[in-house]
């Protein structure tokens, strides 16, 4: 049934299409034949560079100025879920003045979805256009405004339809094992692509970072995946030292070392044919978060940045977690005592990873994560080397500093159970971007035990995922 609406209303457009576009009204009918078509180019020819968009009446959100290409990925994600949709415009009353115009006109759009009960939904209201001619005398919607009147039938259907899409593309994902140079040392990634690819198109490119001492196929590795289902190309990569990547001495954690790795990342996407270098986004889970926030205060080539239940510590922070001043102390004389050691005579120095038994390890306390062989224990981590020399790196590092230089637009997502919640406040508060957003999550979890769970527990990861996504969809 869809395919045979569609072939009817193509042939409707091809002739629509060899007349000239020489009136307003005929611009507004052609952006809602090119929306019932689906035929995306078209509806973002059909708009100017940027664009009032307000249904304010209908859905209670406030208008927004966007580009076409950001109302396009928007109505990608409910429109293609119908079966079909059908706009009926009339009663248009248009006026012209000097390259401007409006078009008030009424409409109805029905939309319908075949395997649902209930099946049709309609909605009833009054557009007002603004229209401008651009430079080669066509005309183009700066202003869509939607006056709402009244909906029948399932109003449940949005919802199906937005699942529909949701199932459509998480059918696939392909992955491919890629290799790219940071600083001399090469390092080994997953590039994950979203299903369905067109030959011709680049794709916006998300850089994701895990907690630290992780692989790749940990939790870098599950939002990467579901960063492609949702669209973007995704890579999750073994930083230097790590996993299957390069790197010496062996499981030496460094955020600056991964900072740099994270810029690397960025330099290989802008390689890759499928990917649109003018967009590329990074996204840090945990220390992943540090590591991301640092890169992208210094390279304007992240276009944007989510982070979710992000480890930001200073001076100050580091006393609570580990030991208290003395504590600290004693481990950053550790720390330069093992790179003294290394350095004369190439010996690493190493302390389990996680332990509930040896307080000497990096994490000592029950944390089922890296314990639990079905979550984060995996064969490609290692639970029971973490370089002693790291100590020194870790604990100096002041990723607060970096809030005020990094401008990109930034979401931050957290809760009070999950690490330093108000260190995330700091940061979020001292931030040079005027564009940002703070999702808090709500938790009876205790900090900070609730960061465990957006490793990779459904509800977290998902939300994270869907706030992230959305805001990539916007801001790339």
């Amino acid at each position: 049934m869809k395919q045979i609406l569609m072939g009817a209303f193509a042939l409707m457009f091809i002739h629509l299409n060899a007349q000239t576009m020489s009136s307003p009204q005929e611009a507004v009918t052609r952006l809602f034949i090119s929306t019932d078509l689906q035929n995306w180019e078209a509806v973002e020819e059909s708009f100017a560079t940027e664009v009032n968009l307000d249904y304010s009446s209908m859905n209670g959100q406030p208008a927004a100025k966007l580009s076409p290409e950001q109302i396009t990925s928007a109505w990608k994600t409910i429109l293609p879920g119908f079966e079909s949709t059908h706009h009926q415009l009339g009663n248009f009353i248009t006026s012209e003045n000097e390259g401007h115009a409006h078009v008030y006109c009424y409409g109805t759009a029905s939309h319908f979805l075949e395997h649902e009960t209930g099946n049709l939904w309609l909605v009833a209201g009054t557009y007002d256009f603004d229209l401008q001619k651009d430079a080669q005398g066509k005309w183009k919607v700066a202003s869509m405004v939607f006056n709402f009147k009244f909906q029948d039938g399932n109003t449940a259907l949005p919802g199906a339809a937005i699942q529909q899409v949701n199932d459509s593309n998480k059918k696939s994902t392909t992955m491919k094992k890629v290799q790219f140079k940071s600083e001399g040392a090469t390092l080994t990634g997953n590039l994950f692509m979203p299903a369905n690819m067109e030959p011709s198109k680049t794709y916006p490119a998300i850089v994701v970072s895990g907690s630290w001492t992780t692989v790749k196929e940990q939790m870098a590795g599950l939002y990467a995946e579901k960063f492609a289902e949702e669209g973007f190309i995704a890579l999750a990569f073994d930083f230097r030292n790590f996993g299957e990547s390069e790197g010496e001495p062996r499981f030496y954690e460094s955020p600056n070392l991964k900072k740099a790795d994270i810029q690397s990342a960025v330099s290989f996407l802008e390689t890759v044919p499928e990917v649109d270098a003018t967009k590329i986004g990074a996204f840090g889970v945990c220390a992943g978060a540090m590591y991301t926030v640092m890169a992208a205060s210094e390279d304007n080539r992240i276009k944007s940045v989510a982070t979710a239940a992000s480890w930001l510590h200073d001076a100050e922070a580091v006393k609570l977690f580990y030991g208290g001043e003395e504590g600290v102390q004693a481990k950053l004389d550790a720390a330069r005592g093992a790179k003294k050691e290394y350095a004369e005579h190439g010996v690493v120095n190493y302390i389990p990873t996680i332990s509930t038994e040896d307080p000497t390890a990096a994490m000592y306390g029950p944390y089922d994560y890296y314990l639990n062989p079905e979550r984060g224990a995996i064969s490609q981590w290692s639970n029971d080397k973490f370089a002693v020399m790291s100590w020194e790196d870790w604990l100096t590092a002041d990723p607060m500093v970096t809030a005020p230089n990094l401008k990109q637009p930034i979401l931050m997502i957290h809760s009070d159970g999950a690490v330093l919640p108000q260190y995330t406040k700091n940061y979020f508060n001292a931030l040079g971007a005027e564009d940002k957003k703070l999702h808090w999550m709500e938790t009876e979890l205790e900090s900070p035990f609730h960061q465990f769970n957006y490793y990779d527990q459904t509800e977290e990861v998902n939300e994270s995922i869907e706030e992230a996504s959305n805001w990539f969809k916007l801001k790339l």
